[in-house]
């Protein structure tokens, strides 16, 4: 007891410096979870939750036996590992290239412009979106028919919609998640490099051999809750980039849940598609994890 009390006192500042997040995440995260009850009964908000009707697992298979089940799935997996596949390395590049910036002046102001996207809302973004590739008066627009082609509609053409998805979230986040690889960056001993160099080694060699290995428990571990957010695609910016010409390529799961759980108030049927959501991806980032502790000395756990 008198241990605990000594550890208590000496950590009394940094406990409290925890305190918010800890309330947050119990408020936001955890008493929610209450929530998911309602995915195994036929709600009613008059009825509440406990009094409401238990159906077992009636909405579920609904969802999996409706026609839309497999369109939704096949959007969001498609977006999901697109966006892993072209959006995870964009920041590690872009990480590698300012490292390479000997001029501090220049540095800085790279990194000052590829932070500001970050903090634009996506309303602010989306809208710029349509501006842009107005079909009328749209500077890209613009510069396809000064080179002689017809103007595209790319907001209503379901084709364009995933490679505009993946752009602008590159453009819009990329330098913010570069600030991990260049902590990891920094962390780098010098002396690795400059005897690299007195044995004869080319840049080329020190970044596969003193570079990447140095910041790779940092890419493993981002990689993992990367793979975990698979299906966790951006609610926000693809709703408001939506319209019914493009749903077939643009409707993902966290639309379709805010249309049939707010919108038409199925709320028993979307918190079990909501669910479903969750499981998945907690599947996933177990076998990401399971993967990496089986074939490097990183893992989350």
């Amino acid at each position: 007891m008198a241990h605990f009390q000594k550890r208590w006192h000496n950590s009394k500042y940094l406990l409290l410096l925890f305190l918010p997040a800890l309330i947050y995440y119990l408020l936001f995260k955890y008493v929610p979870m209450f929530g998911i009850l309602i995915s195994f009964k036929n709600y009613n908000t008059f009825k509440g939750v406990w009094a409401s009707d238990w159906v077992g697992l009636k909405y579920y298979s609904l969802f999996f036996h409706s026609p839309d089940f497999l369109k939704l799935l096949k959007n969001t997996v498609l977006l999901g590992v697109t966006k892993v596949i072209f959006g995870f390395p964009a920041p590690i590049i872009l990480a590698l290239m300012l490292n390479e910036v000997r001029r501090a002046v220049l540095k800085r102001f790279v990194q000052s412009i590829s932070y500001l996207p970050h903090f634009i809302s996506n309303v602010v973004v989306v809208s710029m979106m349509f501006l842009f590739l107005s079909p009328t008066s749209g500077l890209i627009n613009n510069v396809i028919e000064w080179l002689g082609y017809d103007s595209i509609n790319f907001m209503q053409n379901q084709h364009y919609f995933r490679a505009i998805y993946i752009l602008s979230e590159i453009w819009q986040h990329v330098g913010w998640e570069t600030i991990i690889y260049l902590a990891a960056l920094s962390a780098i001993d010098p002396q690795l490099y400059e005897a690299a160099r007195v044995d004869g080694a080319n840049r080329k060699h020190q970044l596969l051999h003193i570079t990447l290995p140095g910041i790779r428990p940092a890419i493993i571990i981002l990689f993992i809750l990367n793979i975990g957010h698979v299906l966790d695609i951006g609610f926000e910016k693809v709703l408001l980039m939506q319209n019914p010409s493009i749903y077939a390529t643009a409707d993902v799961l966290s639309t379709y849940v805010y249309r049939t759980g707010i919108q038409s108030m199925n709320y028993s049927y979307a918190t079990a598609i909501d669910l479903f959501t969750s499981i998945i991806n907690l599947i996933f980032i177990l076998t990401a994890n399971w993967i990496s502790r089986r074939t490097s000395e990183t893992s989350l756990w």
